[in-house]
């Protein structure tokens, strides 16, 4: 954390030197084509700043804007040369971290949609699967439907020929049987 703290006091040493307003330091940082914000402008220079309240990526386009920091010219003290340096390797790394989650994101993206497709087709196979046996279920309902109805009609036709016999007297049961 020391690195940052001397790096933030650089760039307050710049911006007063060169008497630069938020304003001005913010439009340099945009002409680079990045951005922050106001409000972090005014936390970074303010007397309270805490150097373990930004992230190396928040000070990074300040300090760009401010030191110029792509060039070490020969008026740099060794300090303000091994500062740049560093701060251009980590700006390096940061950029390549930053692709590499990309390509990260990209690949699991990728996964996740082939993983889709999986599980979708899995799902289309066994919607087919329910739909054929809930098919094969009403068709059993139906055709036990139809048994219980053909076994309720011989029994009410057995019930029948039942009452039928038991009304009748005994002798014409033997003369049915003769």
């Amino acid at each position: 954390m020391q690195i940052t703290k001397d790096l933030v006091n650089k760039l307050r040493q710049v911006r007063e030197e060169k008497n630069l307003s938020f304003g001005n330091v913010l439009d340099m940082v945009e002409a680079n084509g990045e951005f922050v914000s106001k409000t972090t402008l005014s936390r970074i220079f303010s007397d309270d700043y805490d150097p373990q309240s930004f992230k190396p990526e928040t000070i990074l386009p300040i300090a760009r804007a401010l030191l110029d920091v792509d060039n070490l010219e020969e008026t740099d003290s060794l300090d303000e040369k091994a500062l740049k340096t560093l701060l251009q390797y980590k700006s390096s790394r940061i950029e390549e971290l930053e692709q590499q989650i990309e390509r990260l994101e990209m690949d699991l993206n990728k996964e996740k949609l082939k993983r889709h497709e999986v599980l979708e087709t899995e799902r289309e196979i066994y919607n087919r699967r329910v739909d054929f046996l809930k098919s094969q279920i009403l068709l059993k309902d139906e055709r036990i439907d139809k048994l219980m109805d053909a076994l309720f009609e011989k029994n009410n036709a057995y019930e029948s020929l039942l009452s039928q016999v038991l009304s009748c007297p005994h002798s014409q049961i033997r003369e049915v049987k003769k």
